[in-house]
Order: structure tokens, then C-alpha cells, then sequence
């Protein structure tokens, strides 16, 4: 070789191929997945159990570690809450809180059993027994009501009679408010020179017809049906006439009785009609007196309207006992036939 020649070295890097990558990001990739899917599922499961389910899955978590029974580890005890196990658990269940104030829970390590504890949720969602209210009970209950009922009317009535601008304005001082044994009881009354009716005659008055007509709809709040009572004085009819104030009386609670229909009361309503001539003058010291004409309208209480349309009668010696009345049997029987004569 020439010794004036130098040697060409070349070099030539070796570029080596990537290496494969590993699997083990796929099996952490699915293990995520799997995690996320399983979380989103209980979240569904927690949403959608019905109450004792929920009471059954917080006793587990409660005490995860309590006996474990039937399939799949199931705690039978729990999952029934009240009801006792049906067969024998070595585990003995754990102790209930006292109901007194500041006693202790032994599965909650003695901790004060407060409003949020399990065991006490699940007391208090046992149901008590109710005890059917008696017949007396439910009576007075009833009457309670319906005499606060009566006494909304009234006062509702009261407020109506001091409006200025009100329909009863004209006859405010003639119209008395009161209670008797049968009911809250309205009576309009005449007054010298402003009579309800025109004279012996069952005719309204414009004015008095409007007042009955404006009352109605106050009266058709309640439920209670009406009594309409007509009174006159004792003034009478001239001797043989066939015309008296029985008559008058009862011709002009009729009278009322229109009226109030076409104010809109319901005629189902109305339970009695009836005339009461002279006999229960308003002032018996003067019985000619204009006040003792009147018309007496009576919202009924539910034993009175019960009294006129039912079928019981009042033993006569017990309306003398002390004022108290008792119902007849709703089956009368007949007297034993006398033994027939030899």
C-alpha cells in the first residue's frame, strides 16, 4: 500500500427501531371503566329503593360487621327491621338507645342517641295503633264545629247590618241576631210607620223584599237547612171572618220563603214553613205592639233538623227528666192481645 495514502474510514449509525409499547395502560384504561360504570350504578341503585330498603341499607352500614344469614350474606334481621330473626344468630343484636333523654346507643360506641340515629328512625316508623273515637266523642266534635260555623255567620251578619252602603241599612234597627235551643235565629220586626208587609196583607214591602233577597247568599254558606216562622200581633179579624191571623202569619212566611229563592237560597233547603198567628208575641206585655209582626227565619242545627225529619220519637217522661230527651226505639211493638174471655 502506498504509504502516502491515508485509509477513508466511513461510519454508519445504526438507527434502531422504536420498541413496542406495553398493555399494561389498557388494563389501567379498563380497571377506570369498570370503576366509573360501577360507581354510576349505585348511585342509580341509592336513588331508586323504597323506604324500608333505604332503613335496611343504612342497618348495614351501620354494622357491617353483624351476622351474616342466608344467601349471600344477607342479614335477615335488618333487611325485616322489626320482625325477629327466623332462625338462631350466634351474633346477639345490639343494644336500643332508652327513649329518655341523653341515653346511650351501644352500636354507635356509646354515642347520644340523637334525632338522626338509625335505630331511632326505625322506631318511630313502626305504626301505632289508632283507637276508634267514640260516638260521643265525634258528636261533640261535630257540634264544636258547627257552632263555630253559626258564630262566623253571625258575626258575618253583624259586619253586613253596619256597612253604610249596605241593603240592610234600612231596616238595620229591625233586625235582630240571636241564638236559641234550634239555631242562630234572624228576625225582621216591624216598626211604626216601616211594616214589612202592607197592612193584613202578605205583600212585601220593596225595601223588606230586598232584604231578604240580600240575604241568601249569607245564609247558603253553612249547610244547615231553614226554619221561616211568620208572627203577627193581636190585633184580629172582625168577628166570622174566614180569614185569621193563622192564615196571615203562614201566607206571609211563604212570602219570605220566595223572596229568599229568588236571592238564590236553594228551596232544598228550607225545611219549615209554618204561621204562628198571635201565639209567641215578641212582647207579651204588649201584645198589639208593631214589634210582635215579625218574620223569624232559624239556620237550623243538625240534631234539630234531624228531630223534624227523622223517625225517632222523645219518651214524654224523659222530656220531664231534667230536660233530657231520649229517642225512641226505631221499632214499636205492639201490646201482648188481652187473653181471650172463657
Amino acid at each position: 500500500m502506498n504509504q502516502g495514502m491515508q485509509p477513508i474510514i466511513i461510519k454508519k449509525k445504526k438507527v434502531a427501531g422504536h420498541a413496542a409499547h406495553g398493555g399494561a395502560w389498557k388494563v389501567a384504561f379498563a380497571d377506570f371503566v369498570t370503576a366509573m360504570m360501577a360507581f354510576f350504578l349505585l348511585m342509580w341503585l341509592l336513588a331508586t329503593p323504597t323506604p324500608s330498603q333505604q332503613k335496611a341499607i343504612a342497618g348495614y352500614f351501620n354494622d357491617p360487621g353483624g351476622s351474616l344469614v342466608g344467601p349471600g350474606g344477607a342479614n335477615a334481621g335488618m333487611i325485616q327491621m322489626d320482625h325477629p330473626l327466623s332462625q338462631d344468630s350466634p351474633a346477639t343484636p345490639p343494644p336500643i338507645a332508652p327513649a329518655e333523654p341523653g341515653g346511650e346507643n351501644m352500636q354507635n360506641k356509646g354515642e347520644e342517641a340523637g334525632a338522626d340515629s338509625p335505630i331511632n328512625f326505625q322506631l318511630q316508623a313502626v305504626p301505632q295503633p289508632e283507637t276508634e273515637p267514640a260516638p260521643d266523642e265525634i258528636k261533640n266534635k261535630y257540634e264544636k264545629l258547627e257552632q263555630e260555623s253559626l258564630e262566623a255567620l253571625k258575626q258575618e251578619l253583624q259586619e253586613e247590618l253596619e256597612k253604610i252602603d249596605s241593603v240592610f241599612g234600612e231596616l238595620k234597627d229591625q233586625i235582630l241576631i240571636d241564638y236559641t235551643a234550634l239555631g242562630l235565629r234572624i228576625q225582621i220586626v216591624d216598626k211604626e210607620q216601616r211594616p214589612m208587609f202592607d197592612l193584613g196583607s202578605s205583600r212585601l214591602k220593596p225595601y223588606s223584599g230586598d232584604v231578604l233577597k240580600a240575604l241568601s247568599p249569607l245564609l247558603d254558606v253553612v249547610p244547615n237547612h231553614l226554619s221561616i216562622t211568620g208572627h203577627t200581633d193581636a190585633t184580629s179579624y172582625g168577628a166570622g171572618a174566614l180569614y185569621s191571623n193563622w192564615e196571615l202569619s203562614a201566607d206571609r212566611a211563604n212570602s219570605a220563603r220566595r223572596a229568599l229563592i229568588d236571592g238564590g237560597y236553594p228551596d232544598s233547603k228550607i225545611l219549615t214553613v209554618q204561621g204562628m198567628g198571635s201565639a209567641a208575641p215578641y212582647k207579651p206585655e204588649d201584645p198589639t205592639a208593631p214589634i210582635n209582626r215579625r218574620i223569624a227565619i232559624i239556620v237550623l242545627k243538625k240534631s234539630v233538623q234531624e228531630a223534624l225529619i227523622g223517625h225517632k220519637g222523645v219518651e214524654s217522661d224523659k222530656v220531664l227528666e231534667n230536660g233530657i230527651l231520649s229517642p225512641l226505639p226505631d221499632t214499636l211493638t205492639e201490646p201482648a192481645p188481652a187473653p181471650a174471655q172463657p
